[in-house]
Parts: C-alpha cells; sequence; structure tokens
C-alpha cells in the first residue's frame, strides 16, 4: 500500500524513517495546521527549499504545554529553525477587537486539541532556544515581519521592541522570504558561519551598541529613535513609522538602525520584488493541495476550506489603506504571474478528486490589480507615497483591466471548470476611473466580473461614508460606492441575475466619532442594507491607524486626532451598525437627540 504521507514534507519522525532521512537541513516550525498549499507559507518556503536540494521538515502547531516533545521529534536540523506564527499574527487570531478569545482557529482541525499560544514566535523560539542551543533560530512570516521595530502590542496596551529582540532568536526575515532564505542556505551551504551572515537583504539582525556596523557601500544608514526614546515620547514612535514606511513604498537602499537596551537592531534594505518568472517558478512546485492525512478525523480546516480551490494571481498591493498590512508584508508593487503559470495551476485543481467544477478566487490582496504598474518605473522606485490610487489615481499608474479580462476569458476554457468566482476583494475605484485611458477594457471587465463571476453575492469594501473618516483610511469617498452599487444592479437586471453587493464596514476606526456612525447608519439604512459584514478597528502592528491609535498623532498630517478608545466608546459606535434592533433604540434615540444631527432612524 503506498504510503500518501511521503508526498509531503515530512513532519513526524516515522517519515524521516521512512524516507531514509538522518538529519535534516531545515525545520520550520509554525503556529497552523501543515497544509500542502501555496496558499500557505510554510508550504512554500519548505517545498522552495526542497527543490534546492535541501533536506526539510516541518513542525506543525506543536504543544508547549507537555515534555515539548513535538520540538524534538524531527531531531536537531544542520543549519536552522525557521519559525513563525502561521498566517496570521497570533493575537490576531486568537483574539477579537474586544480582546475576547475567538471560538475557533481557522488555521487548525476543529477537533484538534493543542492551542496557539499568545505570541506564538516569541515562545516556539524560546523553547528551541533551550533546547538547541546551538542551532540559529531564523524568525518569518507575519507577526515576525510586522514586529520587526517597536511596535503598539493592542493586547497589552504598550509598545513593545522587536520580537528579534525579545525572542531570543538569530536573524529576521520579513517580508515575502523566498529569496533571503535562499540566500541564506546558500550562504551556509557555502560555509559561511551564521554570525557572519550580516548583509543579506530583507533581514533584521541585533548587535552590541558599540560593535561596528556590518559594511555595505550600497546602502545608507538611517539611526531612528530608539525603543526607549518611543517610550517616553510616542510621536517619536509614529515618525518612526512614517519613515519605515516611506521607504518601504519605494526601492530603498537605506538601513535602519535603532538602539534597544544597549543593543543595535539592524534592518537591512529589501530584495527587489520577485519577477514574474521567479513568481511562476515558485507556483509550479510539486504542491499536493491537501492538509497533511494526519488531520483526516480531526475535523475540517476553516483556512484551507476558503481556498482550497482557488488561486493566487498575484502579489502586492498599491492601495496603502492605512489599516491595512499587505503593503508593509507583501510591498505596494504588484508581482503577477503570467497567465500560463496560473492556467496551469488551474489544471492541476481541476484534477483534484475533491474538486466539484468551481474556481472560488482568482485574486489576490486586490483582486483587480493583475499587471498593474506604473508607466514609467523609474518614477515608481523613487515614490514614497503609500497609495497609487489615494487621494487620487496616480497618472503613471497603467490602470489596464484588460490583462486580467483576457485571463478570465482563457480560465473558463480550461477542462472541468464550470464557474469561476472572485472572492478577492475588488477595488470599485480602479474600475470606475474616468481618467483612464483604458476606459474600455474597464467597462469590459466590470460587466464581465458582474455578469459572470459573482456566487450571488459581491464583496467589497468602501469602510465608511463619511470623508473624514474615508481620508484617515486612504479610502475614496463614499459616492463612488454608491455609484458602482447602481451599476451592479442595473447589469444585473439586464442579466436577470438575483446578486447583491456585500460591503464591509468599520467602526471605532481613528477620526471616527459617533455622529459619522449615525451618518453612516441613515446612509446605509436609505441604501436599503442591514450591514452584516462589519468589524470593530482592530489595532495590528505596523499599520497607519495603530500608530494614530496609540500616539494621538497622524505623522503625515502632523495633526492631532481623535481616536475611540474604552470599551464603552467603542460599543456606542457599533450599536449604530445595528439600529434596526430593538435593544438599540432608545440608545439610538438618545444620542441623535443629543448630537442634534436632524434626522431619524
Amino acid at each position: 500500500m503506498e504510503n500518501t504521507n511521503l508526498n509531503f514534507i515530512p513532519s513526524s519522525s516515522k517519515e524521516l524513517k521512512d524516507l531514509g532521512i538522518e538529519q535534516l537541513d531545515v525545520i520550520f516550525v509554525t503556529g497552523d495546521a501543515y497544509i500542502d498549499h501555496p496558499s500557505f507559507g510554510v508550504a512554500i518556503l519548505a517545498r522552495l527549499l526542497e527543490s534546492l536540494k535541501l533536506k526539510v521538515g516541518i513542525i506543525a502547531a506543536p504543544n508547549t504545554q507537555d515534555d515539548l516533545r513535538d520540538f524534538k521529534k524531527l531531531g536537531k536540523p544542520r543549519l536552522f529553525f525557521g519559525v513563525t506564527a502561521g498566517a496570521m499574527d497570533s493575537m490576531v487570531n486568537k483574539y477579537t477587537a474586544g480582546k475576547r478569545l475567538r471560538s475557533e482557529d481557522a488555521y487548525l482541525p476543529q477537533d484538534y486539541s493543542q492551542k496557539r499560544p499568545d505570541h506564538a514566535s516569541l515562545v516556539y523560539s524560546k523553547i528551541l532556544k533551550s533546547l538547541f542551543p546551538q542551532v540559529p533560530v531564523v524568525l518569518g512570516g507575519v507577526e515576525n515581519s510586522l514586529r520587526r521595530v517597536t511596535h503598539y502590542d493592542y493586547w497589552q496596551n504598550k509598545l513593545l521592541p522587536s520580537f528579534l529582540f525579545l525572542s531570543g532568536a538569530d536573524l529576521l526575515v520579513y517580508g515575502m522570504g523566498e529569496k533571503a532564505i535562499t540566500e541564506l542556505c546558500h550562504l551556509l551551504q557555502k560555509g559561511i558561519p551564521f554570525s557572519s551572515l550580516t548583509t543579506i537583504p530583507q533581514t533584521a539582525l541585533l548587535r552590541d551598541k558599540d560593535t561596528a556596523l556590518p559594511k555595505n557601500k550600497k546602502w545608507e544608514d538611517e539611526q531612528i529613535y530608539s525603543h526607549e526614546e518611543c517610550l517616553k515620547d510616542s510621536h517619536k514612535y509614529a515618525l518612526n513609522f512614517k519613515r519605515i514606511e516611506e521607504e518601504s513604498n519605494c526601492q530603498s537602499s537605506i538601513r535602519f538602525l535603532q538602539n534597544i537596551e544597549g543593543q543595535t537592531l539592524i534592518i537591512n534594505p529589501p530584495f527587489p520584488p520577485l519577477s514574474t518568472k521567479e513568481l511562476d517558478k515558485i507556483y509550479d512546485l510539486p504542491f499536493s493541495y491537501k492538509p497533511h492525512p494526519r488531520y483526516e478525523k480531526k475535523g475540517k480546516i476553516a483556512a484551507y476550506e476558503m481556498i482550497k480551490n482557488s488561486v493566487t494571481i498575484h502579489r502586492g498591493c498599491f492601495g496603502g489603506c492605512s489599516f491595512c498590512t499587505i503593503s508593509a508584508h507583501q510591498g505596494k508593487q504588484i508581482q503577477s504571474r503570467s497567465s500560463q503559470s496560473i492556467i496551469k495551476e488551474l489544471e492541476k485543481i481541476c484534477k483534484l478528486p475533491s474538486f466539484k467544477g468551481t474556481i472560488s478566487d482568482l485574486g489576490g490582496p486586490s483582486a483587480n490589480m493583475y499587471q498593474m504598474q506604473g508607466k514609467d518605473q523609474s518614477i515608481c522606485q523613487n515614490c514614497k507615497k503609500p497609495s497609487c490610487i489615494f487621494p487620487k489615481i496616480c497618472p503613471n499608474l497603467e490602470n489596464n483591466h484588460g490583462p486580467l479580462l483576457k485571463l478570465y476569458e482563457e480560465a473558463e476554457k480550461v477542462k472541468n471548470i464550470k464557474h469561476i468566482f472572485i472572492g478577492s476583494g475588488l477595488r470599485y475605484d480602479l474600475m470606475l476611473d474616468k481618467s483612464s485611458k483604458y476606459q474600455k477594457e474597464n467597462q469590459a471587465y466590470t460587466q464581465k466580473i458582474i455578469t459572470d463571476h459573482v456566487s450571488g453575492r459581491l464583496k467589497v469594501a468602501p469602510e465608511h461614508t463619511e470623508d473624514e473618516v474615508l481620508n484617515v483610511m486612504r479610502k475614496p469617498s463614499f459616492k463612488l460606492f454608491e455609484e458602482f452599487k447602481t451599476l451592479f444592479q442595473k447589469i444585473s437586471l439586464q442579466q436577470k441575475k438575483d446578486q447583491d453587493i456585500v460591503p464591509y464596514f468599520i467602526s471605532s476606526h481613528p477620526a471616527c466619532k459617533l455622529q459619522d456612525m449615525a451618518k453612516l447608519a441613515l446612509k446605509t439604512k436609505n441604501l436599503g442594507y442591514r450591514l452584516e459584514q462589519i468589524q470593530d478597528f482592530t489595532p495590528t502592528p505596523m499599520t497607519l491607524s495603530t500608530v494614530i491609535y496609540y500616539s494621538g498623532f497622524n505623522p503625515y498630517a502632523q495633526e492631532k486626532v481623535y481616536c475611540a478608545k474604552n470599551k464603552e466608546e467603542k460599543k456606542d459606535q457599533q450599536r449604530f451598525f445595528f439600529w434596526y434592533k430593538k435593544e438599540n433604540r432608545d440608545f439610538i434615540e438618545r444620542t441623535l437627540k443629543k448630537l442634534k444631527l436632524g434626522f431619524k432612524l
């Protein structure tokens, strides 16, 4: 009988034995279940290193409450341990905006006994350092990427230093890690000591404050405010963020330096974005597109069920939304796969026994940024603006939906595909751009999406209705959403399709006051909505919104900003989402009278 486990990266001592492996080169430790699908970073990196002839293992969702046997089961790696909390920051994964424990972990099986620890990457790193003190530990993934420098932790309500400092790890890889991890392994394979690997782009390291800095003539050093200065003055923390975000938005050669308790945190500049050829090569790796068989009797994994029949067509986002971490982790530059690579992956998915004919998404961080870039790349390489489309669409942006339209048409021809839906959020401001010279293509794309690729409900994210709040969010006017909704309804009616738009909204975002929520309630009520997709603002590391929330200061506008912080303020704002509920009527009537807004709900 065939051992199907051998089609996966080894993750148990038995699998190592069956494969005849005595020692692994690299072991990844993740807070998620092991899902061998290119939507999960550990699966990508493990398959990538495997393609480089390295022996790789994965320790998935280890138990931290027993004798730590999970951390020992694969032995000691020859090169290093790679540690990540998983596909999400562990605190965002575990807790709601109200700091309540979530009922389930979407990245673990429903019946799984292991629980993800708070700040999982710190816990895993400290355990590994205690068990294998001589083996280097490399941090990576979203949690560590966005906590690479002094950051605000909402759950502890205080500033924390870099997770590299707190963890005892030896190196931190930020952003999408393929190039950095490949270079790291290449240099280690050449026999260069780990301690000498100080100038790999897209990595961060710590050195004693008085030690000479590693040399790289191509980089310019910039000292930002120390962790201690940030603790004393929240404005300095905010100004640090502004500088890092500005340089992240262009092809910068700035190496940032930050002092932390007698040490210097060195954050090397990033690698250039992946080319189409490089991205294609990654998605052509031999993924099985399934969770490891050990989870078969443990219940479904919600995150996998959501993405199992979806395909990533690009990375990066130039939207620059203040509350979003995507550009901080994946970058502002769009990195697109070739249509041939995407079609090849679709053909693989269509051959899976579980495939029933429906592709749930052809998307990315935003569904409709595929192959969009600056006409003059030299302008983009020096542009420090966080968004290409706010406050208006950049005239240098090649806003052309034509390649995406062509991709959809090619994908529909793949054998066994019955439906293709777009599950990622759409930027309707790009679709309705009246300044674009590609209006014909953009209108055809809009028609195509609404006619053929809506599963009944289309997700879009206006986030709010009031300009003062939307300006802080870096989002377009709500009037644009109303225009898109009218167009959507018109086309749906023409096509005799019963479908609707599902808008997403946020309460308690910086600059949002009670009167703004009251106006949001009125406008959405007048549009016929009883809102479902809503959330209370959750401050997450390395976003402008979080910086404003903590400091009360916008480092770009150089001005103070109101923030709803205590539980009552946040709860009162949320009540306006549910103006139609009986239990909120008295509160809403009293509040509207007090605010003297001149309308009723």
